[in-house]
């Protein structure tokens, strides 16, 4: 299907004016009969499987405690001019010599609890919940074993610095972690952890929002900002933190009109050497953004600020691409391309808060649940029967 054909298609669906709190609560496809196989039999496998924080696992180079987390830059590599110098930069280029230990753990996290969840909430079986709340337990309340709520030492560059603002961008894996944890505390309210891992969220939330790496990471102008608009958001929906809300809602709408191009195109991640991968990333997190903060009085799927376009313009443009990847015009991404696309949450958002049913048609012919490393780390939202009311 070539973009000219799709975008054709694509103007024969009506598209909804405003708000749709219709979609937004309730979808018009059965997602748990979609999902029950999938979700269920990743779930049974990881009722096998232990909590494991990142007090597991040694950071040799870490500056700090046994309870904070510590990981190093992706594209940072040792100068081969001068081997014990700073590292130097390689766009693109994963160095596999970094520690990643830690961001591993958040994603198996990010990967483990949130399936426990929707498998709790499609079968009500409280064994899913109750293994899910061991997970929780581990990494935000037991002393021993819990995560501290920053990171003032993430993605460090060796040789420069022992963290960074951008290093936020981590616990992305945790946006949908906390969703799940509203699921289930709406069900069991009664037990125990929910209340001391909510109280992480906020502590996490206030220093995201004021530390300095924080606040780097909030100024940040492409794919980092966005990050940092979801999982703000996110983390205060779960404490019902509205005026948290409110500061991630203004942030991502100054972050649209320098994102987006008046076509739909995303000129920052069009920039980089992965710029497929790059944008359908920066997309979904745009989309689950929308999602998490728009409101009957402010839809941001269609707000496009003064110049610019909106975050539907950008999933009309990357649709056609994601529906066949043979027609992208940019040069190929120089790591991982072949991995992409997956089942990319902007269509399944985007498909049902624009009633556009094309899109939800892409969305199921793509694979749920890819198994090479550097496509799950860009793929943080992957259960869709937590994110509406089936």
């Amino acid at each position: 299907m070539n973009r000219r054909d799709f975008c054709a298609g694509a103007a024969l669906v009506a598209t909804a004016t405003g708000f749709s709190a219709r979609a937004a609560a309730r979808p018009a496809i059965d997602l748990k009969a979609i999902d029950r196989a999938r979700v269920l039999s990743a779930a049974d496998r990881y009722l096998g499987e232990p909590a494991v924080t990142v007090t597991a696992f040694d950071a040799p180079r870490g500056p700090a405690g046994r309870n904070d987390y510590y990981s190093e830059a992706d594209y940072w590599w040792p100068d081969a001019a001068n081997p014990t110098g700073p590292y130097i930069r390689r766009d693109g280029f994963s160095n596999p010599e970094k520690f990643v230990a830690h961001r591993e753990a958040v994603i198996r996290l990010g990967v483990q609890l949130p399936a426990l969840a929707a498998a709790w909430k499609i079968t009500g079986q409280a064994r899913y919940a109750e293994h899910a709340e061991r997970h929780l337990a581990a990494w935000f309340v037991t002393p021993a074993t819990r995560m501290n709520p920053n990171l003032n030492h993430a993605q460090a560059i060796i040789g420069v610095n022992t963290g960074r603002g951008i290093g936020v961008i981590d616990t992305l894996h945790l946006v949908e972690v906390a969703r799940a944890i509203g699921v289930l505390r709406a069900g069991r309210a009664g037990q125990g952890v929910y209340a001391p891992v909510a109280a992480w969220f906020a502590e996490y939330v206030t220093w995201m929002t004021t530390s300095p790496n924080g606040i780097e990471e909030r100024d940040q102008k492409n794919n980092h900002g966005t990050c940092w608009a979801l999982q703000v958001g996110e983390f205060a929906r779960l404490n019902d933190d509205r005026a948290v809300m409110d500061l991630a809602r203004g942030r991502l709408k100054t972050l649209i009109p320098g994102q987006i191009a008046p076509d739909g195109a995303q000129p920052l991640e069009l920039a980089r050497t992965k710029p497929y991968g790059y944008c359908l990333f920066n997309l979904d997190v745009l989309a689950t953004s929308a999602r998490v903060l728009s409101t009957p009085g402010e839809d941001l799927w269609r707000y496009k600020g003064a110049t610019g376009g909106s975050i539907a313009d950008a999933l009309a443009y990357m649709a056609p691409f994601i529906a066949d990847k043979a027609s992208w015009t940019r040069p190929p991404d120089v790591e991982a391309f072949a991995g992409w696309p997956v089942r990319q949450p902007s269509l399944l958002f985007g498909g049902l808060a624009l009633d556009r049913p094309d899109y939800l048609a892409i969305w199921r012919k793509l694979d749920p649940d890819p198994t090479e490393n550097e496509i799950i780390r860009n793929y943080p939202i992957r259960q869709p029967v937590l994110w509406f009311d089936v």
